[in-house]
Protein backbone atom coordinates (compact mmCIF):
# COMPACT_ATOMS: atom_id res chain seq x y z
CA UNK A 1 0.00 0.00 0.00
CA UNK A 2 1.30 3.42 -0.91
CA UNK A 3 0.33 6.85 0.34
CA UNK A 4 1.42 10.09 -1.28
CA UNK A 5 1.14 12.92 1.25
CA UNK A 6 0.94 16.56 0.31
CA UNK A 7 1.02 19.20 3.03
CA UNK A 8 -1.66 21.77 2.23
CA UNK A 9 -3.20 25.00 3.44
CA UNK A 10 -6.49 23.79 1.95
CA UNK A 11 -7.89 21.30 -0.55
CA UNK A 12 -11.11 19.96 -2.02
CA UNK A 13 -12.29 17.10 -4.19
CA UNK A 14 -15.23 17.26 -6.60
CA UNK A 15 -17.22 14.66 -8.52
CA UNK A 16 -19.38 15.85 -11.43
CA UNK A 17 -18.94 19.45 -10.32
CA UNK A 18 -20.09 18.76 -6.75
CA UNK A 19 -17.60 19.25 -3.90
CA UNK A 20 -17.68 15.98 -1.94
CA UNK A 21 -14.80 16.75 0.43
CA UNK A 22 -13.02 19.87 1.65
CA UNK A 23 -10.31 20.52 4.24
CA UNK A 24 -8.30 23.39 5.64
CA UNK A 25 -4.70 23.08 6.85
CA UNK A 26 -3.49 19.50 6.85
CA UNK A 27 -2.72 16.71 4.41
CA UNK A 28 -4.05 15.44 1.12
CA UNK A 29 -3.39 11.72 1.09
CA UNK A 30 -3.54 9.76 -2.14
CA UNK A 31 -3.82 6.05 -1.33
CA UNK A 32 -2.96 3.20 -3.69
CA UNK A 33 -3.71 -0.39 -2.68
CA UNK A 34 -1.51 -3.16 -4.03
CA UNK A 35 -2.61 -6.74 -4.60
CA UNK A 36 -1.67 -8.65 -1.47
CA UNK A 37 -2.02 -5.71 0.93
CA UNK A 38 -3.73 -6.44 4.25
CA UNK A 39 -5.37 -4.66 7.17
CA UNK A 40 -1.91 -4.34 8.70
CA UNK A 41 -0.76 -2.26 5.72
CA UNK A 42 -3.75 0.08 6.11
CA UNK A 43 -3.21 0.41 9.84
CA UNK A 44 0.53 1.00 9.49
CA UNK A 45 0.13 3.67 6.80
CA UNK A 46 -2.68 5.49 8.60
CA UNK A 47 -0.66 5.67 11.82
CA UNK A 48 2.52 6.65 9.99
CA UNK A 49 0.65 9.37 8.11
CA UNK A 50 -0.96 11.11 11.09
CA UNK A 51 2.22 10.88 13.19
CA UNK A 52 4.75 11.91 10.52
CA UNK A 53 6.41 15.15 11.61
CA UNK A 54 6.21 17.28 8.45
CA UNK A 55 4.70 20.47 9.86
CA UNK A 56 6.98 23.27 10.99
CA UNK A 57 7.40 24.42 14.56
CA UNK A 58 8.29 27.96 15.68
CA UNK A 59 11.87 27.41 14.47
CA UNK A 60 10.71 26.25 11.02
CA UNK A 61 11.81 22.66 11.72
CA UNK A 62 9.72 19.63 10.84
CA UNK A 63 8.78 18.74 14.41
CA UNK A 64 4.98 18.61 14.32
CA UNK A 65 2.58 15.98 13.01
CA UNK A 66 -0.99 16.30 11.74
CA UNK A 67 -2.07 15.17 15.21
CA UNK A 68 0.04 17.89 16.86
CA UNK A 69 -1.55 20.67 14.81
CA UNK A 70 -5.08 19.17 14.70
CA UNK A 71 -4.68 19.03 10.94
CA UNK A 72 -7.39 17.93 8.57
CA UNK A 73 -7.07 15.03 6.12
CA UNK A 74 -8.43 14.63 2.60
CA UNK A 75 -8.03 10.99 1.55
CA UNK A 76 -8.37 10.10 -2.13
CA UNK A 77 -8.07 6.63 -3.65
CA UNK A 78 -5.50 6.58 -6.45
CA UNK A 79 -4.57 3.25 -8.03
CA UNK A 80 -2.11 5.01 -10.35
CA UNK A 81 0.38 5.08 -7.46
CA UNK A 82 0.93 1.41 -8.34
CA UNK A 83 1.95 2.20 -11.93
CA UNK A 84 4.80 0.12 -13.32
CA UNK A 85 6.64 2.14 -15.96
CA UNK A 86 9.67 -0.10 -16.47
CA UNK A 87 8.68 -1.25 -19.95
CA UNK A 88 7.31 0.70 -22.87
CA UNK A 89 5.49 3.99 -22.71
CA UNK A 90 2.17 2.94 -21.22
CA UNK A 91 2.05 2.25 -17.48
CA UNK A 92 0.95 -1.16 -16.28
CA UNK A 93 -1.28 -1.42 -13.23
CA UNK A 94 -0.89 -5.18 -12.72
CA UNK A 95 0.28 -4.62 -9.13
CA UNK A 96 -2.89 -2.74 -8.14
CA UNK A 97 -5.43 -4.65 -6.06
CA UNK A 98 -8.77 -5.63 -7.61
CA UNK A 99 -11.42 -2.94 -6.96
CA UNK A 100 -13.33 -4.80 -4.22
CA UNK A 101 -10.16 -5.51 -2.22
CA UNK A 102 -8.84 -2.00 -2.82
CA UNK A 103 -12.06 -0.35 -1.66
CA UNK A 104 -12.16 -2.43 1.52
CA UNK A 105 -8.57 -1.53 2.45
CA UNK A 106 -9.05 2.10 1.45
CA UNK A 107 -12.03 2.26 3.84
CA UNK A 108 -9.91 0.63 6.58
CA UNK A 109 -7.29 3.33 6.09
CA UNK A 110 -9.98 6.02 6.35
CA UNK A 111 -11.45 4.40 9.48
CA UNK A 112 -8.01 4.28 11.12
CA UNK A 113 -7.45 7.95 10.29
CA UNK A 114 -10.86 8.91 11.69
CA UNK A 115 -10.16 6.96 14.88
CA UNK A 116 -7.44 9.51 15.68
CA UNK A 117 -10.07 12.21 16.09
CA UNK A 118 -8.87 14.29 13.15
CA UNK A 119 -11.35 15.63 10.61
CA UNK A 120 -11.23 13.31 7.59
CA UNK A 121 -12.85 14.02 4.22
CA UNK A 122 -12.70 11.69 1.23
CA UNK A 123 -13.25 11.49 -2.46
CA UNK A 124 -15.47 8.80 -3.97
CA UNK A 125 -13.96 5.42 -4.74
CA UNK A 126 -13.66 4.56 -8.47
CA UNK A 127 -15.04 7.93 -9.55
CA UNK A 128 -13.47 10.51 -11.83
CA UNK A 129 -12.48 13.31 -9.46
CA UNK A 130 -11.13 16.82 -9.65
CA UNK A 131 -8.76 17.58 -6.77
CA UNK A 132 -7.86 21.15 -5.92
CA UNK A 133 -4.75 21.39 -3.78
CA UNK A 134 -3.06 24.41 -2.23
CA UNK A 135 0.40 22.97 -1.54
CA UNK A 136 2.17 24.25 1.54
CA UNK A 137 5.91 24.37 1.00
CA UNK A 138 5.49 22.37 -1.20
CA UNK A 139 5.99 19.28 0.92
CA UNK A 140 5.26 15.94 -0.78
CA UNK A 141 6.26 12.57 0.71
CA UNK A 142 5.71 9.01 -0.54
CA UNK A 143 5.13 6.25 2.01
CA UNK A 144 5.10 2.54 1.17
CA UNK A 145 3.90 -0.03 3.71
CA UNK A 146 6.28 -2.58 2.20
CA UNK A 147 9.24 -0.44 3.27
CA UNK A 148 8.57 -0.62 7.00
CA UNK A 149 11.98 -1.90 7.94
Amino acid sequence: MKALLQRVTGASVSVDGEVVGRIGRGLVIFVGVADGDTDKDAQYLAQKTVNLRIFSDEESKFNLSALDISGELLVVSQFTLLADTKKGRRPSFIEAAPPAQAEELFERFVAQARATGLKVATGRFQQYMQVEIHNDGPVTILLDSREKF
